[in-house]
């Protein structure tokens, strides 16, 4: 026989199936990225043309970046680059701030490790 069930007994299978599913990791507990991201287009070029020998630099706020030729002074603008692709690529710790020619321009270089 079977019994009809009530109101109240199917809240009470609707508590005990989610006891039951609470402990059994039915959604994944995430975990930390060890993996560094990948750089994007705009950031590996910038970073090619700073191995090459170019410097580069923006304004006091970070924006309106340029790549300066050291030996012959020639200045490219990036077309890719933004002052967000500088904020990230100082964020992984791939490039630091220094002092730019002029007062309120910044100067940027790679770090050593990587």
């Amino acid at each position: 026989m079977f019994a009809i069930p009530t109101a109240s007994d199917q809240s009470a299978m609707v508590d005990s199936l989610e006891r039951k599913r609470a402990g059994t990791g039915l959604m994944p507990k995430k975990k930390a990225s060890s993996i560094a991201p990948k750089l994007t287009e705009a950031e590996q070029d910038l970073l090619a043309h700073m191995e090459q020998g170019y410097q580069l630099e923006t304004d006091s706020l970070g924006g309106n970046p340029i790549l300066r030729r050291l030996k012959d002074d020639e200045v490219v603008r990036p077309l890719s680059a933004n002052r967000n692709t500088i904020k990230a690529l100082e964020e992984r710790g791939l490039i630091h701030s220094g002092k730019g020619r002029d007062p309120l321009t910044m100067a940027w270089h790679t770090n050593k490790k990587r």
